[in-house]
């Protein structure tokens, strides 16, 4: 691994990965001082303050909607990309950044809670294109993509490892600034929703120091002289034929395939329990309640009796565990295999969220069950975070070939966003109408996905697409 080729790893990593993660967890620890400046707005507008029920409901759209604004940055990114090449599709999503840390830090100050829901929605935005979208791998992945070495094996560690650490790097970053010594006062909470400006300014100024992506030079624009000078600073070495020859193979492979829409994936019946699997896999990855998790952490410690004063640190202690785990999960996939993670990832999920059902029922008989409480959320995470949540996008390209894989891409990175949408939104409103009995919910969720998993999906490690699809069949 080369110097350029890991700085511009990190740094789009830096400002795409990371920013999805903090804004997954930022509005985690100010909930309190956002719904009383929401309640005090309306207040001033109208003369009287808003019930329960709509503070609720406003909360929940705050948060959510970060994943609505995801599901169109998801879709548009294609066209970003297409037209302005990678490094010009991310220097312009980080100005949609720069344009939500606007709105966000001046929400209060212009009395507008409009205002902090509009930059959320632009946060998902940019976080849809950048992160869970395609324009984040793409400049630095396909320098290490060779078909020699199989499906994905070539871009494992920029796209998979480093994105998941940087995604926990920001959720644990979130929860660091939360604490009431930093950001977590009232009057700070503006400053701390607005923060994502920083690696947003830092990717905008440097990304310009890097070349483009080869593959997108030589394949989309037929630059060979400008693909083979990126493959020189990015791999260090004069000899580069090899990597362009078989680009110029892939560029020939590629103009004469026919790529299927979303619908022609749907309808093709050679693939539909390839198809049906990202479904499954997809959807129950957000519906295994780890979203909630991540957005509404502090009232789950809060229902299971923690401390008030002991909150903020318990939920950063559960960061630097979801850290740990990400990183022995990076370092486990190629080692254990796919299967394996995401079955024991999806049954440590579903025993945990029954496990805090259990504790919050006895909590009051037996006081020490709030730390029962803990150990799940962290067991929760933990699981997530070695299995669930890479392994995913990892399975998506080895299921399909070439030809059937943007589609297939389409279809779970939109089922992504919209489930993350839907347990945003909701669970607030699932909590108070099931109380302890909700977490039961996504322990069904997280069981049915690994039964499906231990009986439908076949291990991927280092089979070719042919075998899989003979496994299937």
């Amino acid at each position: 691994l080369t110097f350029p080729l890991l700085s511009v790893t990190l740094l789009v990593s830096f400002g795409s990965s990371m920013l999805y993660g903090y804004n997954l967890a930022v509005v985690n620890s100010p909930a309190k001082h956002i719904k009383a400046f929401y309640n005090a707005t309306w207040s001033q507008r109208y003369g009287h303050g808003l019930a329960p029920g709509a503070l609720t409901l406003l909360y929940a759209l705050t948060v959510s909607i970060f994943a609505l604004g995801g599901l169109v940055g998801s879709l548009l990114v294609g066209v970003l990309v297409e037209r302005y090449g990678r490094n010009g599709a991310l220097s312009r999503s980080a100005l949609l950044v720069l344009l939500a840390s606007g709105f966000m830090g001046f929400s209060r100050e212009l009395g507008s809670p409009e205002m902090v829901i509009i930059g959320r929605s632009i946060t998902g935005l940019h976080s849809g294109g950048c992160c869970l979208g395609c324009a984040q791998p793409l400049p630095h992945g396909p320098v290490f993509y060779s078909h020699s070495q199989g499906v994905g094996e070539g871009f494992i560690f920029p796209t998979g490892c480093v994105k998941g650490i940087f995604i926990c790097l920001g959720i644990f970053s979130a929860q660091v600034l939360g604490l009431p010594e930093l950001l977590g006062k009232d009057r700070f909470w503006p400053l701390f929703l607005s923060v994502v400006v920083v690696p947003a300014s830092l990717q905008l100024l440097l990304l310009h120091c890097f070349p483009e992506s080869p593959r997108y030079l030589l394949i989309e624009r037929n630059d060979v002289c400008g693909a083979t000078e990126a493959l020189h600073q990015f791999l260090g070495t004069p000899d580069v034929q090899d990597v362009i020859e078989e680009m110029k193979e892939e560029q020939r492979s590629l103009s004469s395939m026919e790529m299927v829409s979303v619908w022609q994936l749907l309808r093709d019946r050679s693939v539909r329990w390839q198809t049906l699997s990202v479904v499954v896999v997809n959807a129950g990855m957000q519906l295994s309640g780890i979203d909630a998790i991540w957005f509404y952490t502090n009232t789950i410690f809060e229902n299971a009796g923690i401390p008030v004063s002991q909150i903020p640190y318990t939920t950063m202690g559960t960061g630097a565990i979801e850290l740990v785990a990400g990183l022995v999960g990076c370092f486990t996939i190629e080692k254990v295999g796919r299967r394996p993670l995401i079955i024991t990832g999806f049954c440590a999920m579903g025993v945990c969220s029954a496990g805090i059902t259990i504790s919050l029922l006895l909590q009051a008989a037996l006081p020490w069950m709030r730390y029962v409480s803990i150990a799940c959320v962290v067991g929760i995470i933990a699981g997530f975070c070695m299995g669930p949540a890479g392994v995913p996008f990892l399975m998506t390209a080895e299921l399909f070939m070439q030809s059937h894989r943007p589609a297939a891409y389409i279809v779970g990175g939109s089922l992504n966003w919209l489930c993350n949408f839907t347990v945003g939104f909701i669970f607030p409103f699932l909590q108070m109408s099931a109380g302890a009995f909700c977490y039961l919910v996504f322990c069904g969720v997280c069981l049915l996905v690994a039964l499906y998993v231990y009986l439908v999906i076949p291990e991927t490690k280092n089979k070719t697409f042919m075998e899989i699809s003979h496994i299937f069949a």
